[in-house]
């Protein structure tokens, strides 16, 4: 299991739009807005204007999930953090809404509804918990 990142966007939720450049920013590495756009556009039932691409990776950017730098005169986007690490934050963060509900017994009612499997991933979980305390008690 990898370990939080430690950079974090400032906020974690994206509209559809901005999860789709995000998606395609992750694909590529990094682009300029005429790359994105141009790449959207290769759906021939989709329109979106130049601008609203603009304005999409500027909100990205202010959220924290981009960063843009200059090249040949053109502006370069980029993500901050990789989809591996969003997936491991968003996940994190939905796990502290869930344990923010403070109800012993909706929790065990969610952990009875649980399959096999995934018993087994808690119970993995669990062992990688005792050893993370028994590790801090030693030190």
């Amino acid at each position: 299991m990898a370990p939080l990142p430690d950079f974090r966007p400032r906020q974690l939720s994206l509209g559809p739009l901005e999860a789709e450049i995000l998606e395609i920013l992750w694909q590529r590495g990094a682009a300029t807005v005429k790359e994105i756009h141009n790449q959207i556009l290769e759906d021939p039932d989709r329109e979106l204007a130049y601008a609203s691409v603009t304005t999409v990776l500027r909100r990205l950017t202010e959220k924290g999930w981009l960063v843009c730098n200059t090249a040949d005169r053109a502006f370069v986007w980029q993500p901050r953090v990789t989809r591996e690490e969003a997936t491991i934050l968003k996940a994190h963060n939905q796990l502290q809404e869930f344990l923010q509900v403070g109800n012993p017994d909706i929790v065990a009612a969610f952990a009875d509804e649980l399959d096999h499997t995934s018993l087994d991933k808690l119970e993995a979980i669990a062992q990688r918990i005792k050893a993370a305390r028994e590790a801090r008690e030693k030190s």
